[in-house]
């Protein structure tokens, strides 16, 4: 384990409060929060988790931490997730896990979204990785073509885009929810606004990994520490 992702999970554990909901991420920052929150489970500490992927249920439920079905909830208090990159607006790229789509949903629907991070994942500008778009799988090499059409227009320098595959080479990734991703090679986003618009535009995009105006608070863990940032948004 990470010494700084552990230390960057312990810190989100601070703004967790008892008879919490708590919209639950996807990747391994993820997990480790949720290994740490179920310790404090253990203890007492009274929440109920809504998972974004069907791997943080597995996880959420082998470390005990309850879990609600998301239909049934009429609040989230609070999401903790990871994410790819964080720029200085606290944009972000997410979607190297192929979740965005159930992590965007649980997003929105929270009070506030907390992101833990190291320290690596912290850019200027937002684009060295790959920009995650989740599609359906109908017409999807004409929905590809569209996305690199959308990337150009929005400034982005590239925008090749590949398919992503099973992790056994057999054949397209399938998601969750059963769908496809497109990895978009951008090199670099410089308006992710104007490029998450013309994204959206498009019928076969379900969801884009950017994440723009979600997160106020950003969690860096460090080897030794953990930096809590925070943006105001008023």
């Amino acid at each position: 384990m990470s010494q700084a992702k552990e230390n960057a999970a312990l810190a989100a554990l601070d703004f967790v409060e008892d008879g919490m909901t708590l919209g639950l991420g996807s990747g391994s920052t993820a997990e480790i929060f949720i290994e740490k929150l179920g310790e404090r489970v253990a203890g007492g500490l009274k929440v109920q988790g809504v998972p974004t992927s069907d791997a943080t249920a597995a996880c959420a439920k082998e470390n005990g931490v309850p879990l609600v079905d998301i239909d049934r909830v009429s609040r989230i208090h609070l999401t903790i997730d990871g994410a790819d990159e964080v720029d200085p607006l606290f944009s972000l790229i997410k979607g190297g896990g192929a979740c965005l789509l159930r992590e965007k949903i649980v997003a929105h629907a929270s009070d506030r979204m907390i992101v833990i991070v190291d320290d690596r994942k912290l850019v200027e500008t937002l684009g060295k990785f790959p920009l995650p778009v989740e599609v359906d799988p109908f017409g999807v090499a004409l929905t590809a073509d569209q996305i690199y059409q959308a990337l150009r227009a929005s400034g982005c320098p590239n925008g090749q885009t590949v398919l992503r595959q099973n992790e056994d080479g057999t054949g397209p990734l399938v998601t969750d929810g059963g769908h496809f991703i497109v990895d978009c090679k951008c090199e670099e986003i410089p308006n992710p606004g104007e490029t998450a618009h013309l994204l959206e535009k498009i019928p076969g995009v379900m969801e884009h990994g950017l994440f723009i105006d979600l997160s106020s608070v950003i969690i860096v863990g460090e080897d030794d520490h953990a930096r809590v940032m925070e943006l105001s948004r008023e």
